[in-house]
């Protein structure tokens, strides 16, 4: 079974398929969305009773409607293009099936897997015979180059590639390029569009109907197109070293020399890690450096060291992730001038316990480790813009919040705003609850006294450190509500 996570390119390994293996008694067939349904009906109950030897297929491949007779090999196309459902579907097959995943530039997580020894690793740095390298070229926007660039790849017959990785402008863009080379034909791509629109530009493009080709970075995956040679990437600065890697990859795939122009800004307010890895893509244009660029990827993003030898005794103990956390949180301590507690490093910060529901719907969320992932996220956040941001992926995603999901929003909100007031733990239930203070907690005073001293039946200090509050909260909306009140007053400036 060949897994791969574009129609394109599924129908591209398809053919690469008959044609290589033409000569053998094997029956190869190919499952996508754009399968009719009694295509695909006929395909299940041959898969099921052994009757085809090889399938290629998209997402379609993981339905649980597929039905295996004998599955000895899965061969994984760009692996990292799958959700961790698909992968952990994957999984289960692992047990007694051989997986192969294919890739040009190992995301980090895939090459630690590999150099820690949990997965086999193999390099191929071969190019296919007459294959050229890609001329990279880095300059600031200039028309004269792009219009350069565009029409002596058309006078040979080629096609270009326009890479604009934003979809709110990609439109202006497509008409600036036509504007520039009004004899070509210009069309845009991007992932927003309607899936047909998409799929059928795409193959249009494959057919040579138009010339020019203004995307976004789904042409990262894979497309086969000889006859495209020559790229310019918008705002390279933006991309990734392995995402960089990949999209000058679309290009080049002949006898023919291949270009890849990056426009970028000028250098003076490049970010530092944007010129190293610009540096990086631009010196190394040879064939099969994709391993190369993949580990230069790591030691840019800072990971590196932690493959090496002196990942080791505590920090295998504990853990790389929380190993990370600790690091980061002593590492922001020393940062804003405090002194380093290592006795209470595992200290949580700030405790909130309303005796409510404030959890994430497995029925909202269906996948557990998606589910793991928002819950991390939310629990990380420091700020409301974070917070608004990751609301808007959820509603976006999921659509709209439920009531828990909400309880859990306003808890993290209170957090954040209890940062830095001194405010350590914030316990109530049904019958009322306690604030517990710092040594020097920031709060108004007078207002604190104030309560007291008005309503003494219900607020009371216990020593120094303890506000008690007695009163019945039996709602949790009307508990929720009192919390956000009283801290409304405690945090309020004079």
């Amino acid at each position: 079974a060949v897994l791969v996570p574009t129609t394109l390119l599924a129908q591209q390994h398809l053919q690469n398929f008959i044609d290589r293996f033409a000569n053998w008694p094997f029956r190869i067939e190919g499952i996508t969305r754009f399968t009719s349904a009694k295509q695909v009906k006929q395909i299940e109950q041959d898969l099921q009773n052994g009757k085809i030897d090889l399938i290629i297929g998209t997402h379609k491949l993981l339905s649980k409607n597929i039905q295996f007779h004998d599955l000895g090999l899965v061969i994984i196309d760009e692996e990292h293009r799958f959700g961790v459902r698909h992968k952990e579907h994957m999984k289960n097959m692992r047990a007694s099936v051989d997986v192969l995943t294919l890739t040009a530039t190992p995301i980090p997580r895939t090459l630690n897997m590999s150099l820690s020894g949990m997965r086999d690793l193999s390099i191929i740095t071969t190019p296919p015979a007459e294959r050229l390298a890609i001329k990279t070229l880095i300059s600031e926007w200039n028309d004269d180059l792009i219009v350069e660039a565009c029409h002596r790849e058309i006078a040979r017959g080629g096609q270009v590639y326009f890479l604009h990785n934003e979809v709110k402008s990609i439109e202006r863009i497509a008409h600036t390029v036509e504007k520039l080379l009004p004899n070509a034909r210009v069309r845009y791509a991007h992932g927003q569009m309607h899936e047909r629109e998409l799929e059928t530009t795409m193959v249009d493009f494959y057919h040579q109907k138009f010339n020019i080709l203004v995307a976004t970075t789904i042409i990262e995956s894979g497309i086969d197109i000889p006859t495209a040679n020559t790229i310019i990437i918008n705002r390279a600065d933006k991309l990734g070293l392995a995402q960089l890697h990949q999209i000058r990859g679309r290009v080049g795939r002949s006898h023919h020399r291949a270009y890849a122009y990056l426009l970028v800004p000028p250098k003076s307010i490049l970010t530092k890690d944007a010129v190293k890895r610009l540096d990086a893509i631009a010196s190394m244009e040879d064939l099969g450096v994709g391993f190369t660029l993949a580990t230069h990827d790591m030691e840019i993003r800072g990971a590196g060291e932690f493959l090496g030898d002196d990942q080791s005794g505590q920090i295998q103990q504990i853990g790389f992730t929380l190993y990370s956390e600790l690091l980061e949180r002593a590492v922001k301590t020393l940062k804003e001038g405090k002194s380093f507690d290592a006795d209470n490093v595992m200290e949580q910060g700030i405790e909130i316990e309303l005796g409510i529901p404030a959890i994430i719907p497995s029925d909202y969320i269906y996948d557990v480790q998606t589910r793991l992932i928002f819950y991390k996220r939310i629990a990380s956040t420091t700020d409301n813009n974070s917070l608004r941001e990751i609301q808007v992926e959820l509603i976006d995603r999921f659509g709209l919040l439920p009531d828990y999901l909400k309880n859990l929003i306003t808890i993290t909100e209170l957090k954040i705003r209890l940062q830095d007031t001194g405010i350590l733990k914030v316990t109530f239930n049904k019958a009322g609850g306690q604030l517990q203070f710092s040594a020097t907690p920031k709060i108004n005073t007078e207002a604190l006294i104030d309560l007291i001293q008005k309503t003494p039946n219900i607020y009371r200090l216990e020593g120094q450190h303890i506000l008690r509050c007695h009163v019945e909260l039996e709602e949790d909306d009307k508990r929720l509500d009192f919390v956000q009140n009283l801290l409304d007053r405690l945090i309020q400036t004079r």
